[in-house]
This record gives structure tokens, C-alpha cells and sequence, in this order.
């Protein structure tokens, strides 16, 4: 009988987390690392190996996957593994890292002998923790077959959009312009309806079942009305993902401004304590002091 597949998960936090315990599930071979200890550890009761260095979790392993907040901190972080890498490991890369930040994690894959996956992937918590994220996957095609497993457990989907690496990660910025997009329409119409003395139900109730409603819309506005702001995406990573479209369309000769707006918006809700809390939070922005009008 053969051994199972060995997965290294470099980064356990809202997202790594529920994909390493499903990859447990599967009944791969999976070892986490992270940055805090404290949010690998709970892992161990799934079934993972808690490492205490990038270099320790990738020893021996037939796949890494890496999802930690951006580029720059991937990088760091497989640097760091180095020592512990084997020339042929499949790097599985879903972090979002943007048009500037991909190039040098493929170079460093292509200094350390690695084979380089581009797999950011769609999707929040919820599906996360369901194993059922869309995969925005590209890289060799003799790659694929070996990494079936993996893809399978963290995602109902994968689509491969070619071999080239960043293929991914491009499409992966114009899927989340539009995620961000709807989130802040509405954050901002359910304050708009707040200060208008408007109740946010007739709202709701107003588009339901009509081309303007939609299951995502549903389910910002029941966080927004309930105050239960759990992260499913944090506001600081959103803010991180719509600077790097913004980044993106300049250098595509494509001005963003709802973009660049939206970007703003994630700043002043981090700035006023919703750092952490999910992106929907994006709806204290609309008020001063992050403060809804009184009988509003």
C-alpha cells in the first residue's frame, strides 16, 4: 500500500486553517506551520503535525501549500523553509499576491528546484471550512495529476487557465474587484438607509427575487443588521487585495476608481478598529467616528 501524499501548509490562519483540516479529512499526510503557534495548534486534534519552523513543516513533503497574507510575507516564509525543500516538490501557491508580487515567489521556486503552482483560490471561510473553495489554478500540465488529491479536498472546483504562472492570479484580482465591489454597495446602501431613516428590511424586501438580488447581498446585509462581524475575509486583507487591483489596472492602463474608493473604505474601518472583523465592516466607514446616526 502506498504512502499517502505528504502536504506542508505554510500559514493556518482564517482561510489555511479549514483547508488543512480537510486535507486531515482526506487522509493526506499534513504537517501546518504558522506564524502564531497558538493558531496551528488546534490542528493537531484533525489529525495534522504541528511544526515550529517553515523548515520543519516542508521536510520530505510531496506538496507545499502556501497561504499566508501577501507576497512579500510568502516569500519570507519559504525562504525560510529552504533548507527543508527537495528539488521537485509541487509548490501550491494561494496566497494573494498580485501582479508584483507573484513574479519573485516563481523565481524563488525556480531557484530552489520547485515546481511552481499559481492557485489562488475563491471563496471565504465558510466555504473553506465546507471544502468547497473555486480553485483559480495554472502550471505544468505534467503537475496536475499529482495534486489531485489536494485540490479536491480544499475545493468542490478547479479551473486551470494555462501554464503560465500569474494566469491565475490575474483572473484571481478581477474576481475579487467585483467581490469587493458588491461589498461595499452593500455597506454603504444599508448606511445610506440607516441615516435616511429608511428601514434596511424595505430594502431587502424591495429587490428580493428580482436581477438586482443576490444570495451575497443577503449575507453582508444579515451581518451588517445583526452586528456579528466574524471574519469570513478581514477587513485588513480586503484593504491588502483591492490596493493590489488598484496596482494592477495602472499598470494595465486602467483607471479603478471604485477600486481605489473601496480601498479607502477598508483604511478608515481598519483605522477606526474593524481591522479584524469581517469586510462588511466596511459599513462604520460611511459614518464619523464609525458611529451609526441615533435613530438612524
Amino acid at each position: 500500500m502506498s504512502e499517502p501524499l505528504s502536504v506542508a501548509v505554510l500559514g493556518t490562519g482564517i482561510m489555511g486553517a479549514p483547508m488543512a483540516r480537510n486535507l486531515c479529512k482526506s487522509g493526506l499526510d499534513v504537517r501546518v506551520w504558522n506564524r502564531t503557534r497558538a493558531k496551528a495548534e488546534p490542528l493537531a486534534e484533525a489529525g495534522a503535525r504541528v511544526a515550529d519552523s517553515p523548515r520543519e513543516a516542508v521536510e520530505g513533503a510531496d506538496v507545499v501549500l502556501t497561504m499566508l497574507h501577501d507576497g512579500p510575507a510568502t516569500a519570507e516564509t519559504v525562504c525560510a523553509a529552504a533548507p527543508g525543500l527537495r528539488s521537485g516538490t509541487v509548490w501550491l501557491q494561494c496566497t494573494t499576491a498580485g501582479v508584483d508580487g507573484l513574479p519573485p515567489l516563481a523565481e524563488l521556486a525556480r531557484e530552489y528546484g520547485l515546481t511552481f503552482v499559481d492557485a489562488p483560490v475563491l471563496g471565504t471561510r465558510q466555504p473553506a471550512e465546507a471544502g468547497k473553495l473555486l480553485v483559480l489554478a495554472a502550471g505544468p500540465e505534467r503537475a496536475r495529476p499529482g495534486i489531485e488529491p489536494v485540490l479536491d479536498a480544499i475545493g468542490s472546483r478547479t479551473v486551470w487557465v494555462g501554464e503560465e504562472a500569474g494566469a491565475a492570479t490575474r483572473l484571481k484580482l478581477v474576481c475579487n474587484s467585483w467581490v469587493l465591489a458588491v461589498t461595499h454597495g452593500t455597506a454603504e446602501t444599508l448606511a445610506l438607509a440607516e441615516g435616511l431613516g429608511v428601514d434596511p428590511q424595505g430594502f431587502l424586501d424591495a429587490v428580493e427575487g428580482g436581477t438586482l438580488d443576490m444570495g451575497y447581498l443577503r449575507i453582508k446585509a444579515d451581518a451588517i443588521r445583526s452586528g456579528e462581524f466574524a471574519p469570513s475575509f478581514a477587513v485588513a486583507t480586503a484593504e491588502k487585495d483591492a490596493r493590489l487591483i488598484v496596482s494592477a489596472g495602472e499598470q494595465a492602463g486602467v483607471r479603478l476608481d471604485v477600486a481605489a474608493a473601496g480601498a479607502e473604505r477598508f483604511r478608515r474601518a481598519a483605522e477606526l478598529g474593524h481591522g479584524g472583523e469581517d469586510m462588511a465592516a466596511s459599513y462604520f466607514a460611511s459614518f464619523p467616528e464609525g458611529k451609526a446616526p441615533a435613530g438612524g
